[in-house]
């Protein structure tokens, strides 16, 4: 009998505390990555950029929407068109970067995230967010970063799937940058198979 409280006890355990699972993409599905630089992959060759070696390495058509220099406003104002020309099943978001940068006020990009998330639900499009670190030039000369805490606030209040530290700890080592801001090659093969593993942790990706 305690045997089986005790297994009660720890599904139980086990249901509270795993990550909320979401249906699996099929093949051919559309991913739209909105984001910046570190989209495009400023910093390392044509093809080395993550979104595509994520389109190389699953069987899903990745639209690469990242414009170096862009914050979260200007991704919000390419969204819709983005959204008119492309059936999107799923809408990785990585933004914000730019803002940290130019001290663009906090709130202002929450909103300007928060209004990218609810478009992409409003037609009927998972959202994603990436976490973006903190913009901190004694962290990144020291090996010491973290996501900004704007990320994780805002996929709480919205109910958004959130893929973190992954930016912060490649950026947090010299020999995965061609830049202070940008990885290189191996740092963007870095950051695209550790999403990929939040992908499949979620369920997205089988």
């Amino acid at each position: 009998m305690l045997k089986h409280l005790l297994l009660i006890a720890l599904l139980t355990l086990a249901a509270c505390s795993s990550e909320p699972q979401f249906p699996p993409l099929p093949k051919g599905a559309n991913v739209l990555i909105l984001g910046d630089s570190l989209s495009h992959g400023t910093g390392a060759a044509e093809g080395e950029d993550y979104p595509s070696l994520l389109a190389a390495n699953t069987d899903w058509n990745i639209i690469n929407a990242g414009v170096p220099g862009d914050t979260s406003a200007g991704g919000l104002q390419r969204l819709t068109d983005l959204l008119d020309r492309h059936e999107v099943d799923l809408l990785i978001v990585e933004l914000g970067g730019n803002d940290f940068i130019r001290r663009v006020p906090q709130q202002e990009t929450i909103n300007n995230l928060r209004t990218i998330l609810s478009e992409a639900r409003a037609n009927g499009i998972q959202p994603l967010l990436l976490a973006i670190p903190a913009f901190s030039p004694f962290g990144a000369a020291v090996g010491s970063l973290s996501d900004h805490e704007l990320y994780r606030q805002l996929a709480k209040e919205t109910d958004t799937p959130l893929v973190e530290d992954i930016f912060s700890d490649v950026l947090a080592k010299n020999a995965l940058k061609s830049d202070p801001i940008h990885p290189n090659a191996e740092g963007y093969r870095l950051v695209e198979e550790g999403l990929r593993k939040a992908l499949s942790k979620k369920g997205f990706l089988n």
